[in-house]
């Protein structure tokens, strides 16, 4: 299963999760597994304050209100979108942790974030063990066939260069005829390799691929001068070039023609079919968040603002 749309070998390596923890203290605070804020209690994330709405409080079904919270599951780690504080604790964090936390303060109940292995999310949800998934995942048709999708960002491939772009990278075609890392087995990888490639299809010499098994490989062959870019999956490449050294390492290129990294798929906040009532809920929240700023921050908090949408639509995957 995918999570991003992207092959599960493109996942975030072991070098760039042990940066997770420069997140830490900027955001909710992290919080105990299983754990979220207090019912009804305002929260702070990414130096905003949020309270409860007592106008979307009243969306909610009678049985959430009773019980106070949000059951959700979530595969962690997973940076930025899920993380533990430091190596060995149990205390999350990430943009999934801390928007929860606001959606769950802005409803006026406590979203509490447990770990599942991703693969058993959507079995979890559907033997009623928890009532939402929250965890970087892909907004498709099978999985709506489980899941009503709150979707809350969009994403696809970006372009990581070396910081200050001193090869004047402004788009996907400026690759082509150049030497450009990929991560093995990504779609990214497939991408560039395929017959009817960009690069073909806009009339240019192909890329020159390096291949390595991680992403962290092809930062190395940036810094060392070997490859002008790599070529990644776009919310991985944002918090790249956040955390690295500082943030003095890498930054990600803003292609206009491609706001949402190439290939953009919608990322949503699955809840259970049984209860479209907590759904509507979610959505009502998660916009009113969008349209105070909220939900920005929380972005530009994680180096995430290329992945956001203006709406918080419903099930919007197509694929």
């Amino acid at each position: 299963m995918t999570r991003l749309g992207i092959g599960a070998g493109a996942r975030l390596a072991a070098g760039i999760a042990s940066l997770m923890v420069l997140a830490v203290g900027c955001g909710s605070g992290g919080g105990q597994e299983g754990g979220g804020s207090a019912a009804g209690k305002p929260v702070t994330v990414a130096g905003v304050t949020v309270g409860k709405d007592s106008g979307l409080h009243d969306l909610l079904p009678a049985e959430i209100k009773d019980a106070g919270t949000v059951r959700v599951a979530t595969d962690v780690p997973y940076p930025p979108f899920e993380m533990y504080t430091s190596e060995g604790s149990r205390q999350m964090t990430g943009l999934d942790y801390d928007l929860g936390q606001a959606i769950g303060a802005k409803l006026g109940v406590r979203f509490a974030f447990s770990a599942q292995k991703f693969e058993g999310l959507l079995p979890a949800v559907q033997a009623g063990k928890f009532d939402v998934v929250m965890s970087a995942m892909t907004d498709t048709k099978e999985r709506q066939a489980v899941l009503t999708f709150v979707d809350y960002s969009a994403s696809g491939s970006g372009i990581l260069v070396a910081k200050g772009n001193p090869k004047n990278i402004t788009t996907l075609t400026d690759l082509c005829g150049q030497p450009v890392a990929v991560q093995s087995g990504t779609k990214q990888a497939k991408m560039l390799k395929d017959a009817n490639n960009p690069c073909v299809q806009a009339g240019k010499p192909p890329v020159k691929l390096s291949v390595f098994p991680k992403d962290t490989d092809g930062q190395l062959a940036i810094k060392a001068g070997k490859v002008v870019a790599d070529f990644m999956d776009k919310p991985a490449a944002g918090y790249t070039a956040k955390t690295a050294d500082g943030g003095a390492a890498f930054q990600v290129v803003d292609d206009p023609q491609y706001p949402n990294g190439v290939d953009s798929t919608p990322n949503g906040i699955g809840v259970t079919k049984k209860n479209p009532q907590l759904a509507r809920a979610i959505q009502q929240a998660l916009q009113a968040l969008m349209d105070d700023g909220t939900y920005t921050k929380i972005l530009e908090l994680y180096g995430q603002k290329g992945i956001g949408i203006p709406k918080a639509t419903m099930n919007a995957g197509v694929g």
